[in-house]
């Protein structure tokens, strides 16, 4: 048979862009002029550099379990009761050192290896927000203060499970409609693994662009002493900065570091930052509507951000 001619796909000419934008970078420095338009840029080209490694790491990840890992191990791996697997999905994310970037196609691989939408989900909340990285740079960020660390770990595992359960409760299969993906059955692991790879990029990561560039216009147009006047108010303070959580789309791994700057917020609101943050934010929302559908995430995340707020706001109180 005469070997099939290979064809120029999405992801090579999305290499080829990046590539000329390396190439041409001192050009198009030049043409982009004015202080707003300048911070919009640093500030887009910032969240996608911070995302993109942790996205490639969860689709790479995506791919090799839906290609290398049969289904038969998710029935051993999570308990059979789905009430008791999304606490164990939950805990499975101190294992995995993934941002929210990484964890939107990991868990849309879970749901079509099996395993039930609210595991997956409780995995895709809790594991931005408690792997030992994220930790780890809060503990930096705050130090001395230890129990900024477990209020953090301890409130963003709670609100996961609590989701989890809720959607166990509420949640309808008819409003996660993953996107199609090649028929990978059939082809050689390593022919379906790549498949995998080119398909999850090209779809999360539009997403994430977009996401990014909601980020940055945010940034230009939010003035910054709106925040000095809300900080003064106790209960505007932690709508103030969980709304800037959703709005800046920092990734978990740098985003205490930001919080830990914005000492005129009280420990509590700056908590809730950091709840809120990894869990509901703009590009996450974008990509949560690439891969799960529009009817799944507008309920979803409304509902995330609430508990969110709530939660971390009840930890605050408690432990800071």
């Amino acid at each position: 048979m005469p070997k099939k001619a290979r064809r120029i796909g999405s992801l090579e000419v999305l290499a080829g862009l990046l590539v000329l934008l390396v190439v041409f970078r001192s050009v198009l420095a030049g043409l982009v002029s004015g202080e707003r338009l300048q911070t919009w840029t640093t500030v887009f080209v910032s969240v996608l550099v911070q995302a993109v490694p942790f996205l490639v790491f969860g689709v790479v990840l995506s791919a090799v379990i839906a290609v290398f890992v049969p289904r038969s191990f998710w029935a051993k791996a999570l308990p059979r009761h789905p009430a008791l697997a999304v606490p164990a999905a939950s805990l499975a994310g101190v294992v995995l050192p993934g941002c929210e970037c990484g964890s939107v196609p990991i868990a849309g691989s879970l749901i079509r290896r099996g395993v039930t939408p609210a595991a997956a989900l409780a995995f895709l909340l809790a594991a931005p927000a408690i792997n030992p990285i994220v930790l780890a740079a809060t503990a930096v960020a705050f130090p001395g203060k230890p129990e900024m660390v477990i209020a953090r770990g301890g409130a963003s595992l709670v609100v996961a499970v609590a989701m989890g359960w809720l959607w166990l409760r509420l949640g309808k299969t008819e409003w996660i409609r993953l996107p199609h993906r090649p028929d990978l059955d059939g082809e050689s692991k390593l022919h379906a693994f790549w498949s995998s790879v080119r398909h999850d990029v090209m779809h999360a990561g539009g997403y994430l662009v977009l996401g990014a560039a909601a980020a940055a216009t945010i940034n230009v147009v939010v003035p910054p002493s709106w925040l000095q006047v809300l900080a003064e108010n106790p209960v505007l303070s932690i709508l103030a900065l969980a709304i800037l959580a959703v709005l800046l789309s920092i990734c978990s791994e740098a985003d205490a570091f930001v919080a830990a700057s914005l000492s005129q917020f009280s420990l509590t609101s700056r908590l809730v930052f950091l709840v809120v943050g990894p869990m509901v934010d703009l590009k996450l929302i974008a990509m949560q509507a690439g891969m799960f559908g529009r009817r799944f995430v507008v309920r979803f995340a409304p509902a995330t951000f609430a508990a969110a707020i709530l939660i971390g706001t009840g930890a605050g109180l408690v432990l800071l």
